[in-house]
């Protein structure tokens, strides 16, 4: 399996940090959000990884470099202005194959997440070995997590390991998913596109699997979020900025 992560958002809520730094080099606990990310693919057997990025993406890659340092193998795809979710993994489209792919936020921080757990999630068969009809397998698997005090109402409702968006309890979608490629196929790469809307079409059709993760979870968005993150350490958000 391949993973993207998504790192070519400007950051704004994060400025003045990110006037110099893009947000998924800031540092939590002495290491830039996108190498926690980096690390725990390599370690879940996931070597493979594209990088989508936009504003300063060039230190992205003076940082990450072709992956060997870390044990991975990495590809960018440059957004000349950000694409949104959806429109960056069309754009990337040619580097992912045609397997189910991971993609995750680069600006998250979920440092215990075992990334093993994606591998198997999008079943082509059964479990009497009887292959699913293309049209009516899951196109998608989604994380969710418990709603963060900033989304309080949550993005979708989850029954017996399907979202829905009929549910009046909703749970907060954690910008982590495996994706069929085939689920991108109406985007023309050069466009911008919402994975949001995406998902939230197919889960109508029942198409989109999910589950609930109770690890640490952060979506990192502004100054104060990262000093919390790091103030185990002593360290503040000014100091966090690679």
């Amino acid at each position: 399996m391949k993973a993207m992560i998504f790192a070519a958002g400007r950051g704004e809520r994060m400025r003045p940090l990110t006037d110099t730094c893009p947000k998924p080099l800031l540092k939590v606990r002495g290491r830039p959000l996108i190498v926690w990310h980096v690390l725990n693919l390599v370690r879940a057997g996931i070597t493979d990884i594209v990088i989508n990025h936009s504003h300063l993406g060039h230190l992205i890659e003076e940082t990450l470099g072709d992956g060997s340092a870390y044990g991975a193998r990495i590809a960018y795809s440059p957004e000349t202005t950000p694409l949104e979710t959806a429109g960056g993994i069309a754009q990337a489209r040619h580097l992912l194959g045609e397997e189910p792919f991971l993609a995750i936020s680069g600006d998250i921080y979920c440092p215990y997440f075992d990334f093993k757990q994606v591998l198997d999630v999008l079943a082509d068969k059964d479990v009497l070995g009887t292959p699913y009809p293309a049209d009516q397998r899951d196109i998608a698997w989604t994380y969710l997590v418990p709603n963060p005090d900033f989304h309080p109402k949550g993005d979708f409702g989850l029954t017996l390991f399907a979202i829905n968006n009929t549910d009046d309890t909703k749970w907060t979608f954690a910008n982590i998913g495996v994706y069929r490629p085939e689920m991108f196929d109406g985007i023309t790469p050069g466009s911008h596109a919402k994975l949001g809307d995406l998902l939230r079409s197919y889960a109508d059709q029942g198409r989109v699997g999910g589950e609930v993760y109770p690890g640490e979870w952060t979506n990192v968005g502004t100054p104060q979020q990262l000093n919390v993150l790091n103030a185990l350490n002593g360290v503040t958000a000014k100091a966090s900025a690679t």
